[in-house]
């Protein structure tokens, strides 16, 4: 499938937040429907495609999240894009993490709702049950000693037709938490913006300051159950912290662990 113009209300907020960017969205390829943004960034980004090139799309057919699983992608209802970035080896063990807190303080300033982090790629809205608003997945190509390329993906509900009625209890979106509608343009360009710039704080060597901030954005988690599976079976603990690598530092039924791959379950 061949790629369309820009729609005139993404090309413009990306114009107008274009000192803030760096190289994100310099160039850009928008589809009315595709599979995957992710599919067709990495085949870019495979190509030889620079960092900041950016795959955009009014609906996918094939969206996937974590693990897997499938993220609903309706036309016109949510925000799909996948980035292409080469991060250094200082950026990468927080990388996901940072993108998930710019998109977070993208989402404050282009709405003023305010949304927390949950380990590892979530922004949700607070309550009992979170309801999540926005999922991240990055996927990355790598040679025998380094990574080549990653590629971000970020969707974002905007309508609730961006979930299916099965994971409503779970999910929410920008336009129903507000009550009003919201330019998908303005919020695409302001979770761009933030996305940049904890990743260049990361380039230079202030994960801490990343850290710190997503601790703060993540303090609403901390203390809650959570549960994973090993070989000897499910186990139990406390979500306590993240540490300086990124992994979840949980208090377990037999001591402190780290868990750093897999799945966890936040027991609500």
């Amino acid at each position: 499938m061949n790629p369309s113009p820009v729609p005139d209300e993404i090309a413009d907020a990306l114009a107008q937040a274009r000192p803030r960017l760096g190289p994100l969205g310099l160039r850009v390829l928008w589809f009315d429907d595709i599979g995957s943004t992710n599919d067709r960034a990495l085949a870019w980004a495979e190509a030889g495609a620079e960092e900041g090139c950016v795959v955009l799309a009014d609906a996918q057919s094939a969206g996937r999240g974590r693990l897997g699983r499938t993220w609903a992608s309706p036309a016109g209802a949510g925000i799909y894009v996948s980035v292409v970035l080469r991060p250094g080896a200082q950026a990468m063990p927080l990388l996901t993490m940072a993108a998930g807190l710019g998109v977070s303080e993208g989402v404050a300033a282009s709405t003023g709702l305010q949304t927390h982090v949950k380990w590892p790629n979530d922004v949700c809205v607070a309550g009992r049950p979170p309801r999540k608003l926005a999922g991240l997945l990055a996927e990355g190509g790598s040679s025998a000693d380094r990574v080549l390329h990653v590629v971000l993906g970020i969707g974002i509900n905007v309508l609730p037709a961006a979930y299916p009625p099965d994971v409503a209890a779970r999910a929410t979106s920008l336009e129903g938490e507000l009550g009003r509608a919201v330019p998908r343009g303005a919020v695409l360009a302001e979770c761009l913006a933030g996305v940049w710039r904890r990743y260049e704080m990361l380039a230079a060597g202030r994960s801490g300051e990343v850290l710190a901030a997503w601790r703060d954005r993540a303090s609403t988690t901390f203390g809650r159950r959570v549960e994973w599976d090993e070989p000897g079976g499910t186990r139990r603990g406390i979500a306590r912290d993240v540490d300086a690598s990124g992994a979840l530092v949980v208090a377990g039924d037999s001591g402190v662990v780290r868990l750093t791959a897999g799945e966890v379950r936040w027991v609500e």
